[in-house]
């Protein structure tokens, strides 16, 4: 091809290409495609001074990164050990992170600066996790450490909120008011550890500390070590066992009736006002073989009189023999207790002046409530047989449905058998009950130095079928 013929064919090819990436308008500006999404983390370069470095005597510290860093949520993150009055400032700019010390270091005392995920990469957010610096005032860096779990003791479960702290003082007041020497959290199983601490004794706390206070409140999750301990190089996990002091609530470990809240809010028309108003805990209309007839009140009763609620059953409503009315203490329930025939229809008369709310609210005339029981085939026996249960220790045999406790059975023997069951699927616990009341009791710090009770979850949940016999095997 000659030289003319050349230039033709480069032209053309320009041509070509301008069209195909301009298209039918205004030429669009496509950046080249960077790859995979950055997923990885700052690279620390250096440090002044160094990490680890002794006999520190200076006030700032300054680290740089091999890319540009933001630093978030330094309250919830950062944290220094052992803890001072006045916490550090914090700054970012460009690839660096600058630490300036604001409160008098101690002699010969080894710090630990643990910044959790606050350091993160400018365009992706990729944290640092867990990034620490170690620095000591003296000649040597403190190498003692502790570990050990909190667990919640009236669920067996964990919760990873917590935190657990150091005091060196013995008086239980240094709870309540000195802060804690030395502070840290659980990681994602519950488990905690405290490294670089010097050979003193420490006594142990966990505790929930949304407020940032780090003190103990009788209202919020709380645990403590049996005895005080020293650090050693290669510590052995320690347990601590965790519960709510001031049970606000009724215990968990309380069983209640799963239907509650089935029922609908009664009223009359236009007198809803004026009328008594209250919910039973039927489902689909049909009473549960298994549990009590509950009724629940908008407003706590100021009166009521079991003599003027009566049962009856059939269409002939012929009197439904043994039974009885009973109101709880917070005065919004009434519980009917009966042994139900299966599939028969029950009726329950309500004279107008049988209860009153706080607000003087009353029945405006005799009103009457109809339900039929389930029928035993909706049912299933079910059978358990447990190896390794430690009956020495009182087992109660807990089942959970969802978050609610349905049932409480004291294990006198390795088994458990009952012929009508609620189907269902169902989270087993034991609960080792040390005073044999059949209810899970917290601790007791103050005074008494008192462990909670403590609950076993057991790995496998089981299901139980209608008109089916389950039997199942369970190894603790």
């Amino acid at each position: 091809m000659n030289y003319r013929g050349l230039i033709s064919s480069a032209v053309l090819i320009l041509i070509i290409t301008i069209s195909v990436i301009s298209g039918p308008g205004c030429a669009t500006i496509v950046p080249p495609q960077g790859g995979p999404k950055d997923s990885i983390p700052p690279v620390l370069l250096k440090a002044t001074p160094g990490d680890s470095t002794r006999n520190f005597t200076g006030n700032k510290i300054t680290f740089s990164f091999d890319e540009f860093v933001d630093v978030q949520n330094l309250l919830e993150n950062l944290n220094v050990s052992p803890s001072p009055v006045i916490n550090p400032s914090v700054e970012s700019k460009l690839n660096t992170v600058t630490v300036k010390l604001k409160d008098t270091l101690e002699s010969n005392t080894t710090y630990s600066i643990n910044f959790g995920d606050a350091i993160k990469d400018f365009n992706e957010g990729n944290p640092i996790k867990g990034f620490t610096y170690t620095f000591s005032t003296g000649k040597y860096i403190d190498s003692l450490e502790l570990t050990g779990k909190v667990i919640l003791a009236e669920t067996g479960k964990t919760d990873t909120t917590l935190i657990v702290m150091l005091h060196t003082s013995a008086n239980d007041s240094a709870l309540v008011n000195i802060k804690p020497r030395y502070i840290t959290k659980l990681d994602g199983n519950g488990n905690y550890t405290f490294k670089n601490l010097p050979p003193k004794t420490f006594y142990i706390y966990a505790l929930k500390d949304e407020g940032g206070t780090r003190r103990y409140s009788d209202e919020k999750l709380f645990a403590f070590a049996d005895k005080p301990v020293v650090p050693v190089l290669k510590a052995e996990p320690d347990t601590l066992y965790a519960w709510v002091a001031k049970q606000t609530t009724e215990s968990s470990t309380t069983p209640v009736n799963l239907n509650i809240g089935g029922g609908r809010i009664k009223s009359g028309g236009n007198t809803a006002d004026t009328r008594l108003k209250y919910q039973t805990n039927l489902n689909s209309g049909q009473q549960d073989l298994l549990g009590s007839f509950i009724m629940t009140f908008e407003q706590p009763l100021r009166s009521f009189d079991s003599t003027k609620i009566k049962l009856f059953t059939d269409s002939v409503f012929s009197p439904a023999g043994a039974y009885s009315f009973k109101k709880d203490s917070t005065n919004k329930k009434i519980q009917l207790t009966h042994t139900w025939k299966e599939n028969t229809t029950y009726h329950i008369i309500l004279d107008k002046d049988f209860a009153q709310d706080s607000s003087g609210k009353k029945l405006l005339k005799t009103d009457t409530l109809s339900f039929k029981t389930k029928k035993l085939a909706e049912y299933g026996s079910l059978q358990l047989k447990f190896k390794n249960l430690n009956l020495a220790k009182h087992p109660v045999l807990l089942f959970i449905s969802g978050q609610t406790l349905f049932k409480s059975v004291p294990l006198t023997t390795a088994e458990f058998s009952q012929t009508v069951f609620l189907p269902g699927d169902y989270e087993l616990r034991i609960l080792y009950d040390d005073n044999k009341n059949g209810i899970w009791d917290p601790g007791q710090f103050f005074g008494k130095k008192k462990q909670p009770e403590l609950v076993k979850p057991v790995e496998r949940r089981i299901t139980v079928k209608p008109a089916w016999q389950n039997e199942i095997e369970i190894t603790l």
